[in-house]
């Protein structure tokens, strides 16, 4: 029954399994944009169960690599770039389940465009060349682009982006849509460009898809357009304007000048063809057909042909231009004729005027002159040389040569000859009436080139003679205030002249004169003409002069002296207002009052009497009668005078002369008695006491008064002053009353007193002082009072020092305030922090200030020395329970926080560009071959520095690298806060090695923080060394070593490296001076220079000047002497070298056997071994590893010969049977496999060679095995790494 039941169960589950359906995939096309970007949703696969059950989504098929799809979602997004170009329908497997069923199916994607590909060129350039006479619009050439994309994102556009040059932008255009290129603008060979450079665009249509915006793409090509030259313009002079000269007389066939045409369409350049065209004198020159030289073709006479001659030359090009024509121009040619000298110069006689001017040859002259005349004499004279440029000189011969001058004396044209009088006192016509005279002209530069002309002068007659007075000078005297008409002299004056006789007129000159004076023009009687002006004290001395003139206009003076004599008419004078005296009371004074009388000096009418007239104060005064000192005979009292006068007396002084009758006058003297201080200010009481509160400034404390009898404000006038006691705490002003000063005592307005102070009773001493400081003093009493108003203050605070870098909480330091009021609460206020950074202050926030004054690092910043060292904080302290007044202190408090450096900086090195070479003469122990700078950034003797070679490797000339010995040390020492390490060797350097030392250089400061850097020393081999000869002393070349450097490595662009300055070896040179100066020329590469290289570079005319300026004379190996030698020695040291190679050779063959022996076993080990390993790709054969061959076929037929180990490892049958037991023991090996991973393998090798018989270590590989037994060392472990991605056998 059981049975039944369990089959029954069974069919019904089968049963109910068939009835689940199949998913359903409703929709099998889907659109998706190409550039839809991976990660992102294509579409959602559109599928249902019809019991709903969960489906499973699939992608199957060759395109399924392109997207992925949610398991459980359906949702299909893009897993690879998609490309519609490609393919644009995408089959796409799906197989959708529900669990017990599953549907497949196919989907069709369809790939929608977007714009992802750009116009493509057909061709990368387009090239052309056009004529430049091309017309406007002519189709130049097409560009095509092509563009994978469809509908507008396909369709090209385009257009010229660029121009080169700038202005051929507006010569050429394009089609947009074809891409034709036309040219828009004329070509011109010559003035605009040959050569043009096209950017062409091509820009799609552009298109979008998956994001909104519209991409445009688009691509460039360049279009090289060559402008051909054609033949279009006229040929063209240079050098225009033309302008030669030539001499006159110049042979025949001599170049005067040469004219140059060029073709302008240079890129034709024609030649030219040169001919005359015109000429101002036909047949003087002619021009060379093809190199335009002007040249002389007949006689030149520049006096007939004249200065200038002017040709028109024309220059043909040889071809035909595009108009069929021979393309010419013309162009002008001045040649001027210069004169030479080839005639004399003549006399002429010229006459008519303007255009008809006529001259004639003349030899005889004539001219007339007036007795004792000056001037020119015309005698119609013109003197001519025909040459252009001539310099004639005129001279006089004759008897009378010397009366006269000739004008000009030296002429260079043609000019006008005169005569000019030069003794005119020689002219006389009573002595002789006609002179004769010869005028020569001379060439100068040619003397015998000379004309004569004879001049006639007749001598007229005239009235010379003057009329005379007797006297130069008539001294006459006469009375002042004479009456008119009253006769002073009578003077007359004789002439010679016969005409002239009696018929002389007299006048008195000037015409000013004759206001007081005046004469009888025809006695010379001189008489009074006014007696009111004649006037001796006003003048009394008149000068006139007494002309006489005859009837021909000729006149003749005399000088009259006229005196008048002095009465008594004129009444004393004081001579000028006198000053007021100003006297000090008790004091003396003197003034002289000063007086003149206008009458004759030294007579009773000019001698003064003075006197004083009586008057109130006139007793105090005495005056001198004759000289008029006016003094006081006491002292003078200010107060004696009334005050109403102020001081002031007025003196009345007399001054009169003796004449007869006499003459007075009266004067006022004002004298100012002035007060002086001769009394002190004295006090009303003799002590004063009052009381003020504290804290009011400004406050009124009492008032002082005092009193100077002085009269004057000057004197009387008062100021108070606190002379002690005050403290700075009080003030006094100064009042003016009616007779008395009164000074008010206050408190200072910037002072408020301190009951809670010291100070709570002052005494004050005031002064009351004058203007002349003539002081009394009182004593004043002053209690203050007290009030509640007391500030809070800082007490001083020490500095503290922080280390840097420090990260502790507590307080590093503390602000301390006190307070003089009993009752008070003090809290602490941050006011400013600045750190000092570098020697300059700037704000930081390093501390932080707690209320209670307590300061503490602020953990959000690092303390650091370097930065800053030191740090100043100012604090603010408030009393909070001030009641009055401000709270907080006057002034802030201030901590200086030093920061501590500690090491936490290590050295660093200061790159040099130096080039380090070790050569012969510096490879031995002790020497210094380079050089290290390093500083440290911290302080003291944190920043001290130890340089050390920590490590030393050489690399040849092959790249490759050995560690060395400690073959270099380093020796430090300081300049300034640099640290110096110099390297020098600590034993002989082997010199025959080839490359360079890489020196590991360390510094290390005290705190044991240290830095390295590699220093590259190359090795010079010694067949680098240069000699330089000098021809200068070893000083000198000493002294100029820098330059001498300087010179050689900007010449040869290599450091040197100056081994030796010494004397040539030589007698010869060491006679002469000659230096020899060794040296190598090194590259930063360590490449060296021969001496050959050294001479060619010093030859360079840049160079060797400069170098024999400072003494080199030859580059190379300086040939020394070679010494006599004993041949015997070298033949035996010689047998005694072959015996030693000999046995060296013979142990060098047996040490070579066994190792080839041993090499070779090695070697049949590693093939033994190779056997037993099997590769995927292995054909046949065994593989030997570290090789590229795999198979017996492969590239490396050496190791895949088939090789018979008997005769490779020479094991003939006369072999030992113990070598051929060794062969056969490789196959007995114990060979096993690393068991690390095979990504970090490491090959241990260490053997020694005696030790063959010891088991060897584990290898990955056979070929391990193999080099395992190559380049053992003996007590050595060498441990190499190798790369997990690179094995052996991939080598």
């Amino acid at each position: 029954m059981g049975g039944i039941t369990g089959s029954f169960l069974l069919l019904c589950l089968i049963s109910l399994a068939n009835a689940n359906t199949s998913p359903e995939i409703h929709s099998h096309v889907y659109s998706v944009c190409e550039d839809t970007p991976t990660g992102r949703t294509a579409f959602t696969i559109n599928a249902t169960d019809a019991e709903n059950d969960p489906l499973t989504y699939k992608l199957t098929g060759p395109n399924a690599v392109f997207f992925t799809v949610g398991a459980s979602t359906g949702i299909v997004t893009v897993s690879r770039q998609l490309d519609r170009e490609s393919d644009d329908l995408m089959p796409l497997g799906v197989l959708i389940s529900d669990g017990p069923n599953s549907t497949p199916g196919e989907l069709n994607i369809i790939l929608l465009e977007a714009n992802d590909n750009k116009p493509i060129f057909e061709e990368s350039s387009y090239d052309v060349e056009i004529p430049e006479d091309t017309a406007v619009g002519t189709s130049l050439f097409r560009v095509l682009a092509t563009d994978a994309d469809t509908a507008a994102a396909g369709v090209v556009q385009y257009r010229i982006d660029e121009v080169t040059p700038n202005n051929g932008i507006s010569l050429f255009g394009i089609v947009s849509t074809t891409g034709e290129v036309r040219l828009t603008g004329r070509l011109n060979y010559t003035e605009l460009s040959t050569f043009y450079r096209l950017k062409i665009n091509a820009t799609d249509g552009g298109g979008k898809c998956y994001f909104n915006e519209t991409n445009y793409l688009s691509s460039i090509a360049f279009s090289f357009i060559t402008v051909v030259d054609v033949p279009d313009l006229d040929p063209q002079f240079i050098g225009l304007p033309y302008i030669t000269r030539v001499e006159e007389s110049s042979p025949v066939g001599l170049s005067v000048f040469k004219v140059t045409a060029f073709d302008q369409d240079t890129g034709v350049n024609d030649d030219i063809i040169y001919s005359t065209e015109d000429s101002t004198a036909d047949g003087l020159f002619s021009i060379s057909r093809d190199d335009g030289i002007i040249s002389v073709l007949s006689d030149i006479d520049r006096e007939v042909i004249g200065d200038t001659v002017t040709m028109t030359v024309k220059a043909t090009e040889s071809k035909l231009n595009i108009h069929g024509i021979y393309a010419s121009t013309t162009a002008n040619v001045q040649i001027d004729i210069i004169d030479i000298n080839d005639n004399k110069p003549e006399f002429y006689k010229c006459g008519g005027s303007g255009d008809e001017v006529s001259c004639v040859t003349e030899s005889h002259f004539t001219g007339e002159v007036f007795e004792h005349s000056l001037g020119t004499i015309p005698i119609n004279m013109t003197v001519k040389d025909p040459d252009k440029i001539s310099y004639t000189e005129l001279i006089l011969e004759g008897t009378d040569k010397d009366v006269f001058s000739v004008e000009p004396q030296f002429t260079m044209t043609d000019s006008i000859v005169q005569l000019l009088v030069k003794q005119p006192q020689a002219v006389d016509y009573e002595e002789k009436q006609q002179m004769i005279l010869q005028v020569i002209a001379m060439d100068k530069e040619e003397t015998s080139f000379r004309s004569t002309a004879t001049v006639t002068i007749n001598i007229k007659d005239t009235n010379d003679n003057s009329p005379t007075f007797p006297l130069d000078t008539y001294k006459l005297t006469v009375t002042e205030h004479s009456p008119v008409g009253t006769i002073v002299a009578n003077i007359t004056a004789e002439d010679p002249d016969t005409m002239d006789k009696g018929k002389l007129i007299y006048r008195l000159l000037p015409d000013s004169i004759l206001l007081y004076f005046d004469v009888d023009p025809h006695t010379g009687t001189i008489f009074v003409k006014n007696e009111a002006l004649l006037d001796r004290e006003v003048r009394s001395l008149y000068y006139a002069t007494l002309q006489a003139r005859d009837t021909d206009g000729k006149t003749g003076t005399t000088v009259l002296d006229i005196t008048l004599t002095d009465i008594n008419d004129q009444p004393p004078v004081i001579n000028r207002n006198t000053p007021p005296v100003f006297v000090e009371e008790g004091g003396h004074f003197e003034i002289k009052i000063e007086a003149t009388d206008a009458d004759e000096p030294n007579t009773v009418n000019s001698q003064i009497v003075f006197g004083i007239i009586p008057s109130k104060y006139s007793d105090n005064f005495t005056i001198d009668p004759d000289t008029g000192v006016l003094r006081n005979k006491g002292e003078l009292d200010r107060e004696a005078i009334d005050p109403e006068l102020k001081g002031r007396i007025e003196l009345h002084i007399n001054a009169s002369d003796k004449g007869i009758p006499p003459l007075s006058t009266t004067v006022t003297v004002i004298i100012n008695v002035e007060d002086v201080n001769d009394n002190a200010p004295h006090f009303e009481a003799h002590f004063y006491k009052f009381s003020v509160k504290e804290g009011e400034k400004g406050a009124y404390v009492g008032s002082v008064h005092a009193e100077d009898l002085d009269q004057t404000t000057d004197f009387n006038r008062i100021s108070f002053s606190i002379i002690d006691g005050s403290f700075g705490s009080f003030i006094i002003r100064t009042f003016a009353e009616e007779r008395r000063y009164r000074g008010n005592i206050t408190v200072d307005p910037d002072i408020e007193l301190d009951y809670e102070s010291s100070r709570t009773h002052f005494r004050l001493r005031v002064e009351a002082a004058d203007l002349e400081q003539k002081k009394a003093e009182v004593m004043v009493e002053v209690d203050v009072l007290d009030v509640n108003d007391e500030r809070p203050e800082f007490k001083p605070t020490v500095p503290v020092t922080v280390k840097e870098n420090t990260t502790i909480t507590e307080a590093v330091g503390k602000f301390l305030g006190h307070d003089k009021d009993g009752n008070h609460s003090l809290v602490y206020e941050l006011e400013s922090i600045i750190c000092r950074c570098n020697g300059s202050l700037s704000p930081c926030s390093w501390f932080i200030l707690d209320p209670t004054g307590e300061v503490r690092v602020n953990p959000e910043h690092t303390v650091d020395y370097e930065q800053c060292d030191q740090v100043v904080m100012e604090a603010q302290v408030v009393d909070v329970y001030t009641e009055k007044g401000e709270n907080n202190s006057v002034t802030t408090g201030q901590m200086v926080i030093n920061i501590e450096d500690i090491n936490d900086n290590a050295p660093e090195f200061i790159p040099s560009g130096s080039v380090f070479v070790v050569v012969s003469e510096s490879a031995s122990k002790g020497t210094s071959v380079a050089g290290v700078t390093a500083t440290d950034r911290d302080s003291g003797i944190n920043r001290q520095i130890d340089f050390k070679v920590t490590a030393v490797q050489f690399e040849d000339t092959n790249n490759h690298t050995s560690n060395m010995r400690m073959l270099f040390e380093a020796i430090t020492t300081q300049q300034k806060d640099i640290y110096i390490g110099i390297i020098q060797t600590t034993e002989g350097l082997d010199m025959t090695l080839r490359g360079k030392y890489k020196v590991t250089a360390t510094a290390t400061d005290t705190g044991g923080l240290s830095s390295s850097t590699i220093l590259d020393i190359f090795t010079v081999d010694e067949s680098y060394k240069v000699e330089l000869q000098f021809t200068r002393s070893v000083d000198e070349v000493e002294n100029k070593r820098n330059e001498i450097v300087r010179a050689l490595t900007a010449a040869t662009k290599a450091a040197v490296e100056i081994v030796a300055i010494k004397s040539d070896s030589t007698d010869a040179s060491r006679a002469s001076g000659v230096t020899v100066m060794v040296a190598y020329f090194v590259y930063s590469n360590g490449t060296a220079l021969t001496s050959n290289e050294v001479e060619k570079m010093l030859s360079d005319p840049d160079h060797y000047l400069v170098l024999t300026d400072l003494g080199l004379r030859y580059i190379g190996k300086v040939p020394v002497n070679e010494p006599d030698t004993d041949p015997v020695k070298y033949i035996l040291l010689g047998i005694v070298g072959g015996l030693i190679i000999v046995l060296g050779v013979l142990t060098t063959s047996l040490m070579c056997t066994r190792r080839n022996y041993r090499r070779k076993l090695k070697a049949a080990k590693a093939m033994n071994s190779a056997s037993m390993v099997t590769s995927d790709n292995q054909k046949s054969g065994p593989v030997v590893p570290g090789t590229n061959k795999y198979t017996m076929e492969g590239a490396n037929p050496v190791l895949n010969l088939n090789i018979d180990t008997a005769m490779v490892l020479d094991l003939e049958e006369e072999s030992s049977d113990v070598d051929k037991v060794s062969l056969t023991s490789l196959d007995y090996s114990d060979y096993t496999t690393n068991p690390e991973k095979d990504t970090k393998p490491v090959i241990q090798m260490a053997q020694e060679e005696e030790e063959e018989d010891r088991r060897l270590p584990e290898y990955s590989e056979p070929l391990g095995a193999a080099l395992a037994q190559r380049g053992q060392k003996k007590d050595k472990l060498c441990v190499g790494f190798s790369n997990p991605a690179f094995s052996t056998t991939d080598l």
